[in-house]
């Protein structure tokens, strides 16, 4: 039997406890025998996690689920594997369960034809679908579940206590998920996600990557301004709101304006 190792009480995340880097962060909450999933990353580690959660002494057949924070293929690509070898259910907002049920490869990232990447994702049945308001039960605690869109429409956050598992929302060196118009990225439904993270008083963050770390409204306040300036950046395409040299180079036309020569 392993030593387990904890990073806050009832809360275990894989990468930790195993010291090196595993994957995307999975977290195995637990209370008594009792225990869930938050994520489970790719296909391959599978068989290593689970081994890994035997040799800490955690009955398999007492895992009540596995919780997706959203659909992208980092985070959910074992989870066919990984329902099988535990006999246990998936759970996943209602927009990722209908993804994980197709196997659908393109919101999911598992395919990327532009930059070679082609992966699979097997279709995965989705048994418990949640909701803003909605909490998960591990023994005698409580999950209580956000949604938080932006990244994706389907993200998800969960709060226990002091702690927020916050998903992609946002990482310790001010980096945010990937914005991108194909998965549902919403840039005024991704700032008022940090703005609802940054407005609560949960302590710690515990993101989908990368290490944990204490919450900093000043961190917090950066990424806000920086997101919002994203809305009007052309960088961002369909997912920027405005383009505001446009409404500037109409009034310059319209005004017989030349640019000046340097």
């Amino acid at each position: 039997m392993l030593e387990r190792k904890p990073i806050f009480p009832h809360v275990i995340e894989m990468n930790h406890q195993a010291g090196h880097i595993i994957g995307s962060n999975v977290y195995l909450i637990y209370d008594a025998d009792q225990w869930l999933l938050i994520d489970i990353g790719y296909d391959d580690t599978v068989e290593e996690i689970v081994e890994l959660i035997r040799e800490l002494d955690f009955p398999l057949s007492h895992c009540q689920t596995i919780v997706a924070t959203h659909a992208d293929v980092d985070h959910i690509q074992g989870l066919a594997k990984a329902k099988q070898l535990l006999r246990t259910t998936a759970t996943a907002h209602p927009v990722a369960a209908d993804a994980l049920r197709r196997g659908d490869r393109l919101f999911s990232f598992a395919e990327i034809a532009a930059q070679g990447i082609d992966m699979a994702l097997p279709p995965v049945e989705v048994e418990h679908e949640i909701d803003e308001g909605d909490c998960l039960r591990i023994g005698g605690l409580t999950l209580d579940v956000w949604v938080t869109p932006g990244h994706t429409n389907c993200q998800l956050s969960f709060r226990l206590g002091e702690l927020l598992f916050s998903g992609d929302n946002l990482f310790r060196d001010g980096c945010v998920g990937a914005i991108d118009a194909h998965h549902g990225s919403d840039l005024p439904a991704f700032v008022k996600s940090l703005e609802r993270i940054r407005g609560s008083n949960v302590q710690w963050l515990l993101p989908s990557h990368g290490p944990y770390f204490r919450k900093d409204d000043r961190l917090l306040d950066a990424v806000i301004t920086r997101l919002q300036r994203y809305q009007q950046m052309a960088d961002f395409g369909t997912c920027a709101e405005e383009w505001p040299l446009l409404d500037q180079w109409e009034q310059e036309l319209a005004a017989g304006k030349r640019p000046h020569a340097t």
